[in-house]
């Protein structure tokens, strides 16, 4: 049987090949090095008829953007509950070492500070350490997007802002995602993704189906079908140690994108509660076709 296009996998395809071509060289803060090119083009993902961009053309790990987008969720800033689920992908970036590195000695090793999860839940508020009880603390911008969907669907107000100029000196690591935004269409909800810095090799594939996700779960719990994703890059660049990597990468046709399968909406619970509770095997990808791994170093 011929194997079938996929039109929207050949749109990050091509943003790597023209990298890789068109790439001016860098240095960055990892030392690494990297071809980069800035604001290239948006790319687009249709995710209707339950469809999730899950790249293809390599095996790229479902657990663990499920895991990490639930720890988000939770507003969770301790990484050892990732570890000990098997999701290793924060563990370089709260060791000791790198924790003094960067300033924040006082720092207890595995707390990774007020990222993603604590602004999507607790904007504004003091951040003290990964243990502390932040219940009603803060702006829960999650809580508030889903209640303004349901109650003002053509606002165009629906944003999530990670990037909090005031705690980044906190953060193990500032924001890469830093801005999503949102907008209800024909009963359609549909997200846009703003990455100030985009690791093609590890990060992106990672990001696409993350923020897919998120835009399914979102669209599940406020009645409404899912969309489109729409992706937008800053500084958009492939590390030289992935150079290789990437290569054959471009070398194999990719597949059909996957499909997700959610569980029923608990009316009993609010949205907010609902999302909270969802574990990794609530969220089933069907029909997931992928080339082998592809192993890449990530740079620290």
């Amino acid at each position: 049987m011929e194997q079938q296009q996929n039109k929207e996998e050949d749109q990050y395809l091509s943003l790597v090949k023209q990298i890789l071509r068109d790439g001016e060289k860098q240095e960055d803060r990892t030392k690494v090095g990297t071809l980069s090119i800035f604001g290239p083009d948006i790319m687009r993902f249709n995710l209707g008829k339950n469809s999730i961009p899950v790249l293809t053309t390599k095996k790229v790990f479902w657990r663990g953007v499920v895991e990490e987008l639930l720890w988000f969720i939770r507003g969770s800033t301790d990484v050892s509950e990732l570890s000990r689920r098997g999701v290793k992908i924060w563990d370089p970036n709260v060791t000791r070492t790198y924790l003094d590195s960067i300033g924040l000695k006082d720092r207890a090793e595995g707390d990774a500070g007020p990222i993603y999860g604590f602004q999507w839940r607790h904007a504004g508020a003091i951040y003290v350490d990964r243990k502390t009880n932040y219940k009603d603390k803060g702006v829960d911008q999650l809580k508030n997007l889903i209640q303004e969907i349901k109650d003002n669907p053509s606002s165009r107000r629906l944003i999530i802002n990670s990037w909090n100029v005031s705690q980044l000196h906190l953060m193990a690591l500032p924001p890469c995602h830093v801005t999503a935004q949102f907008r209800v269409t024909n009963r359609k909800l549909s997200c846009m993704m703003y990455q100030r810095s985009a690791d093609m090799g590890l990060g992106v594939p990672f990001n696409i189906a993350s923020y897919a996700l998120l835009t399914h779960l979102i669209a599940h719990v406020c009645g409404l079908e899912a969309g489109s994703f729409i992706y937008t890059l800053g500084d958009a660049h492939i590390y030289l140690n992935h150079i290789e990597a990437m290569q054959t990468q471009l070398d194999r046709k990719p597949y059909i994108f996957p499909t997700l399968v959610l569980p029923e909406y608990e009316k009993n619970k609010t949205e907010i509660e609902y999302l909270e509770s969802l574990t990794y095997d609530d969220l089933k990808l069907v029909d997931y076709k992928c080339h082998e791994k592809i192993g890449m170093l990530m740079a620290i």
